[in-house]
């Protein structure tokens, strides 16, 4: 199956999570395609999406957002997932899960939405955002627990199921007695 993973990411470390989930679903046998959300312009070729954002003040960046809204009746008519990567040390708390979520995943019709930790590197940051974790005592480090990411990525992939082969065609293929056709 042909697969979209649109990731919105401000410093890459939420595009690493994005491409590990890519990873795990070709390896599934899926045809993967990973794009930034602003890039994508339909999603119509696709049986599956996986979209994620990077989560600042509580909110999925903008362009992740767009996304969603513009697309949302194609999305809610095919599988979809939805991912969340925020205060690195903070995966599961109230304060690190996007206020538009639960509108979000009920308007797509989303068969999940997970939350993983991030990572941080002050160093890479604007001064308004390191004031900004100043503020939230955010420690640097990486947070991100691949091997949960990686386990997604098979679940997803284990619900879209067997990716079937098509049938050989042409020359050297052989019919159902056996014979080449």
């Amino acid at each position: 199956m042909r697969v979209l993973v649109a990731v919105a990411s401000r410093h890459g470390g939420t595009q690493e999570i994005g491409s590990v989930i890519a990873d795990a679903l070709r390896e599934a046998g899926h045809d993967v395609e990973e794009r930034e959300p602003a890039d994508v312009a339909l999603i119509d070729s696709y049986g599956a999406v996986v979209l994620g954002s990077a989560v600042y003040n509580g909110r999925w960046l903008p362009e992740a957002r767009e996304l969603a809204q513009r697309a949302a009746t194609p999305l809610s008519r095919r599988p979809v997932w939805l991912f969340s990567s925020g205060l690195a040390t903070l995966p599961a708390s109230a304060s690190n899960s996007p206020i538009e979520m639960r509108d979000l995943t009920e308007r797509l019709a989303a068969r999940g939405h997970r939350k993983f930790a991030g990572r941080l590197d002050r160093s890479v940051l604007s001064f308004a955002e390191r004031t900004i974790i100043a503020a939230a005592r955010g420690r640097d480090g990486d947070y991100r627990d691949l091997d949960a990411v990686r386990a997604w990525g098979d679940a997803i992939a284990a619900e879209l199921g067997p990716v079937l082969e098509p049938p050989e065609t042409g020359v050297g293929a052989l019919g159902r007695d056996g014979g080449h056709v």
